[in-house]
């Protein structure tokens, strides 16, 4: 494993994303339960883009486990699962959700950019905010094109440079910094979660999915554009705390409403 990839791991092994928000009491399947809520309700749009619902009896493959959320509403649909996670503790904690709900999955340790999996074995791949951490997020693409069987899905959700976090971060990190020619590639890269997350333009997304037959991206905007959640407890301080109590969410929702952070991906093989 590289480097970069190992600074990934270390990273996400230390906490799953949203464990030290979210995983806290004596009651794991209560735990789990109220991680599922609070994260519904932060990103409701969630539901419809990973399609849940429609999943039964289709062979699915999430990348990135994570907490085990998601996994859980396809487990849940019927669907014949697998789940990878670079990091061990992912696959611990959704194998310990999944033994609680007595829920099934096929879960292993895996890299996005090298599936141990055979050519056109997927009915359906989804991934949300994952493959963006990957040193070769082109390569992870290429790997779920291969998967995937021909009319099978890709739901990738990646980070949108063009976005209002970026653009926060940059004041803070660039402008407060009196380094104004910092680009926002470098901002998103040593700021913005593990160290070298990337983020794409809309153009740029559909060229590195250029393979699949056909291709749709939307951005939508997160709690965190409108800071309007704990969301970014790494940059928490004075200055952060008035800013959720004056911030314009409304002049952002009606300015700027394609310049969220998340970028949903539908591509059809």
């Amino acid at each position: 494993m590289d480097n970069s990839k190992s600074d990934v791991q270390d990273f996400w092994n230390a906490a799953s994303c949203g464990e030290e928000l979210y995983l806290k009491g004596n009651d794991e399947m209560e735990a789990f339960n109220n991680q599922a809520e609070i994260r519904y309700q932060l990103e409701p749009y969630i539901k419809s883009f990973a399609g849940f619902e429609s999943s039964g009896g289709k062979r699915v493959l999430e990348i990135g486990v994570g907490l085990g959320a998601d996994h859980q509403q396809f487990a849940k649909a019927g669907a014949d699962l697998y789940g990878i996670d670079l990091t061990e503790r992912a696959i611990a904690n959704t194998k310990k959700r999944f033994s609680l709900f007595g829920l099934k999955s096929s879960l292993s340790v895996g890299d996005a950019e090298a599936l141990k999996f055979e050519d056109n074995f997927f009915d359906i791949v989804y991934s949300w905010g994952v493959i963006h951490h990957s040193p070769d997020t082109p390569r992870a693409v290429s790997e779920i094109f291969r998967v995937l069987k021909p009319g099978g899905e890709a739901r990738v959700m990646i980070y949108h440079k063009k976005s209002i976090i970026g653009y926060m971060l940059w004041i803070r990190y660039a402008l407060l910094r009196l380094k104004p020619f910092t680009s926002l590639r470098e901002i998103y890269s040593k700021y913005l979660e593990s160290p070298g997350t990337k983020a794409y333009t809309v153009a740029e997304a559909k060229l590195m999915f250029k393979g699949f037959t056909s291709v749709t991206a939307n951005t939508v905007l997160t709690h965190g554009d409108l800071l309007s959640s704990a969301a970014g407890q790494r940059h928490s301080g004075l200055a952060l705390s008035i800013a959720r109590k004056i911030f314009p969410r409304f002049l952002i929702r009606k300015l700027l409403p394609k310049h969220g952070l998340f970028m949903l991906i539908t591509a059809t093989k």
